[in-house]
């Protein structure tokens, strides 16, 4: 099969012929038949998650069918593959239904080869049923960017005036589910990002504006989706008292020092690690009843590394999306 293969940090990916990959116990062997481009995978390029396998295939928000393997799914079946690819379920966090904090993990396109390639094998458990009525370019966003701003929204709690710092791939998805849910969206960008503030306007947000500068009013929640640790003590100035600010990403540059005073008033600054299979159930089912549709730009497999070059620039409307 083709592969875009990273054989060192700070390297091109390389298109390469490499063996087919056959399925072990309890995998699915599957056709990708789109694969979205997920900051993820620039830190791991970048070198800002040390710990990859390499060579490496990227790519973890896989839209596959089926070809052989496993026994949860039929032949031909539409599936989609998630960063979290396989946890031990022994530690104490899988015990306590905390597999996304297990600590014996598998990503996927980090530990294991995922979907920058045309087949990619997969955990079954770890595969989720895509939703009927998305096309496979605009469910593979779902599957990273629509699951990871999910989770993050649940952990802002009831939050009615909520910030998005970073509008981009998760962003753009948590803002539909936002205001379909009734609560006034207020989305942060770079203070020069008009077509930004524009696109998130588009999509119901009260607000558009400067991120670091803050909206007119006080928030009950921030979500940061942006890799940027200054944003951290900006949007502890921006939540009222008893407010959320939740760091989505899963690497971020350091936060800078703060005074107390932005953190006392018993606001909570809190992180988000990965995805649970629930989370992944859950919001699969609610995506087509908001229903959420999401922009992409696609590309050829061959193009991988245009699709991070334009993401890591900040150029990208919504989600690049590999179709191989």
């Amino acid at each position: 099969m083709r592969a875009m293969v990273l054989s060192a940090a700070r390297t091109p990916l390389r298109l390469e012929d490499v063996p087919d990959p056959e399925p072990g116990a309890g995998q699915v062997l599957l056709r990708v038949r789109a694969c979205g481009v997920c900051r993820t995978d620039l830190h791991i390029v970048d070198g800002e998650l040390v710990e990859p396998k390499l060579p490496l295939v990227l790519g973890h928000q896989i839209v596959g069918e089926v070809v052989d393997g496993g026994s949860r799914f039929t032949v031909g079946a539409r599936v989609g593959v998630p960063w979290l690819g396989w946890t031990c379920g022994e530690c104490r966090f899988c015990i306590a239904g905390q597999e996304n904090l297990c600590d014996r993990p598998r990503f996927t396109g980090y530990d294991v080869d995922g979907g920058f390639a045309e087949l990619a094998v997969a955990d079954e458990r770890f595969c989720f049923p895509v939703p009927e009525g998305y096309p496979d370019e605009q469910a593979a966003p779902l599957l990273c960017a629509g699951l990871i701003g999910y989770r993050s929204l649940r952990l802002a709690d009831n939050a009615e005036r909520i910030g998005l710092y970073g509008f981009g791939a998760s962003a753009h998805i948590v803002c539909q589910v936002a205001v379909a849910q009734g609560r006034r969206v207020f989305a942060g960008t770079r203070a020069e990002d008009a077509e930004a503030q524009a696109f998130a306007r588009s999509l119901g947000a009260a607000w558009a504006g400067d991120a670091l500068a803050g909206p007119p009013e006080e928030l009950d929640a921030v979500i940061v989706f942006a890799p940027a640790g200054e944003l951290v003590p900006a949007a502890l100035g921006h939540v009222r008292k008893g407010g959320v600010v939740v760091c989505a990403g899963i690497h971020m540059s350091d936060i800078p020092s703060f005074p107390y005073e932005l953190l006392w008033g018993e606001r909570v600054l809190r992180s988000v690690a990965n995805l649970t299979r629930a989370d992944g159930e859950e919001f699969l089912a609610l995506a087509p009843a908001v229903p959420v549709r999401t922009e992409v730009e696609t590309f050829p497999l061959e193009a991988a590394d245009e699709a991070l070059a334009r993401l890591r620039s900040g150029e990208l409307r919504g989600a690049a999306v590999l179709i191989p």
